[in-house]
């Protein structure tokens, strides 16, 4: 007989386990304290800092780690456990189904490519995501810079069975990937973005002598010469050689059963047994629904003309910074005003809000051309605020977050998008460890699905008063998430080229994103829908009794999970306040 004392012990037990197998995870999170989370600050998995693995090995290993707690977990009676510890049972339990869907199609998943490649991954998560708060941990930045070239060997390795399999990524990933590459590899040691990073964090600590300081960075330069740079350089041979390998065809449906690998991205993408023929329907529903929006905004200010796309590109050109001058600073100060703002204006509609800050930086160099705008969360310890990342690279026109969409996609990224989501969940008092600190990584619907929910309710809320373009930003953004739903259906349902992608409104870089992460663009527009029919649902049974806030706290403060699992919860959440009004004397 378990009891709920033995529940809770049992999912801290199990997930620890789960996250000392992820210790970039371990590390971000900061799940554990002491000796053992300094070992695990040394160690480098084929696992990114978001959970998500490389190749069939890792994948294997992690579905085996799934299928042990999914036999623990049927121990216990559901009917014995506090809704909490239900909540938390099915979290655990999707999570772990999904692990063991997911680990069949390992080999599908591109090892390298230039949007989440593992060389991609590694170095972002050594110069932004590895704390240097002391001299210890610049030793263990040493200690994981040595296991770089290790791992991407073990990835070359996954890479090459995965070719033998007929799994190649497409010609122009590869040449994309490549370009990267010789990006990365271009700098000699001492001038390498992995040794530049190390040498400036280390000149921001006031603890650490000047002279000690210099031999840790000459060593990290002795690294990155002696198997960092040769390492990658494999990896570049590698490439170069499956480009002949490779072809023009763009959707995953070319490879070995992609029909059944895409449904399973979808799924695990959406957290919904929606089908690829359905998300295609509802992305043109809702692009035609936009658009109708668009055209009248944009008649009202004056650009009657032309397509949608055609008027945007007009408008955004009057919005460009001018002068000879390098804009980027100004930019990146104006997004920090916007953050300000929207932190003053969130507490109309929240009341749970986070106490960690959130900075603006601009993307680091290395990536910079093939990232998009994002988010990662602040240090537990509060050594790293929250950080809405920019890419500066291109400003051009068809850059959707500049220009009219770069207030609302401050809000998607930071405030009170994915820094309310991130910061509540992990400055929470009351939650499990595992639930607060993340074990289970990134869930695309839940976290894609509150940010753009978040762009939305700004509009609801009036933030764009007397700011019609920002209005039009707004939609132009909503419009980009309803359009990914048709394209990413389109390049690996239906069978679209790359050029047809482009020209139906993306850029080259936008596309070779969905190209090389099946689904996962479809998870953004599909969770806010979901987010948006439960609190409708909820303000339909309650009427009068429905509050806002309240709906966004219960959101929050359950942090990340299912939305199936967060349905029950606003279920839930419902009947409780009924029942506690039908339970109230009445005056007669």
């Amino acid at each position: 007989m378990t009891s709920n004392a033995d529940f809770d012990a049992w999912v801290d037990a199990f997930t620890a386990d789960w996250v000392r197998s992820r210790p970039q995870l371990a590390t971000v999170a900061q799940y554990f304290s002491g000796v053992e989370q300094d070992a695990l600050d040394r160690q480098i998995s084929l696992a990114n800092a978001y959970g998500s693995s490389y190749g069939a090995g890792a994948a294997a290993a992690e579905a085996a780690l799934a299928r042990r707690g999914l036999d623990e977990l049927a121990r216990f009676s559901l009917a014995d456990l506090t809704p909490a510890q239900r909540t938390s049972a099915a979290i655990t339990e999707w999570s772990l189904q999904d692990a063991i869907a997911s680990a069949e199609f390992a080999r599908h998943r591109p090892i390298f490519d230039q949007f989440v490649g593992l060389h991609v991954t590694l170095v972002q998560f050594l110069t932004s995501l590895h704390p240097i708060r002391n001299e210890r941990d610049a030793e263990n930045y040493l200690a994981r810079l040595a296991l770089v070239a290790p791992r991407l060997d073990e990835g070359i390795a996954e890479a090459k069975a995965a070719a033998d399999e007929g799994m190649v990524p497409p010609r122009f990933i590869l040449e994309r990937t490549i370009e990267q590459l010789d990006g990365l590899t271009a700098a000699a040691a001492p001038d390498h973005v992995l040794v530049t990073t190390l040498a400036r964090r280390l000149a921001a600590l006031p603890g650490v002598a000047p002279g000690r300081a210099a031999e840790l960075v000459a060593a990290a330069g002795d690294e990155v010469r002696e198997s960092v740079l040769p390492a990658l350089a494999r990896v570049r041979d590698l490439l170069a050689q499956q480009v002949p390998q490779s072809g023009e065809d763009a959707g995953v449906w070319r490879l070995p059963n992609g029909q059944a690998f895409y449904a399973r991205e979808l799924a695990a993408a959406t957290r919904s047994s929606l089908s690829a023929q359905e998300i295609h329907a509802i992305g043109l529903r809702e692009v035609a629904r936009i658009e109708a929006e668009m055209d009248e905004i944009l008649k009202r200010l004056g650009y009657a003309d032309g397509t949608i796309q055609e008027r945007v590109e007009r408008l955004n050109e009057t919005l460009r910074p001018s002068g000879e001058a390098d804009p980027r600073e100004a930019i990146l100060a104006q997004l920090a005003a916007v953050v300000r703002d929207a932190e003053r204006r969130s507490e109309a509609a929240f009341d749970l809000r986070p106490t960690s800050p959130v900075a603006v930086r601009r993307e680091p160099a290395f990536s910079e051309k093939s990232a998009a705008a994002h988010y990662t969360q602040p240090a537990p310890d509060g050594s790293q605020p929250g950080v809405y990342w920019v890419p500066l690279a291109d400003l051009g026109t068809n850059v959707a977050w500049l220009g009219i969409g770069l207030k609302s996609t401050a809000y998607h990224e930071a405030v009170p998008g994915h820094h309310f989501q991130l910061a509540i969940q992990q400055e929470s008092e009351t939650l499990p460890r595992f639930r607060k600190l993340g074990a289970f990584g990134y869930d695309p619907a839940f976290a894609e699905g509150w940010a753009l929910y978040s762009e939305r309710l700004s509009a609801e809320n009036g933030w764009y008063e007397d700011d019609l373009a920002g209005r039009l930003g707004y939609l132009q953004l909503q419009l980009f998430r309803a359009r990914r739903l048709v394209v990413d259906t389109g390049l690996h349902e239906m069978r679209w080229t790359r050029q047809q992608a482009i020209d139906y409104g993306f850029t080259a870089a936008e596309i070779e994103r969905y190209v090389v992460w099946p689904g996962q663009a479809c998870s953004y527009m599909i969770g806010q829908l979901r987010i948006v029919e439960l609190r409708e649902k909820a303000r339909a049974a309650l009427g009068e009794r429905f509050e806002v806030k309240a709906f966004h706290n219960l959101v929050l403060a359950g942090a990340t999970m299912p939305l199936d699992v967060l349905g029950a919860e606003v279920d839930a959440w419902v009947q409780g306040l009924r029942g506690a009004t039908a339970a109230q004397p009445r005056n007669r």
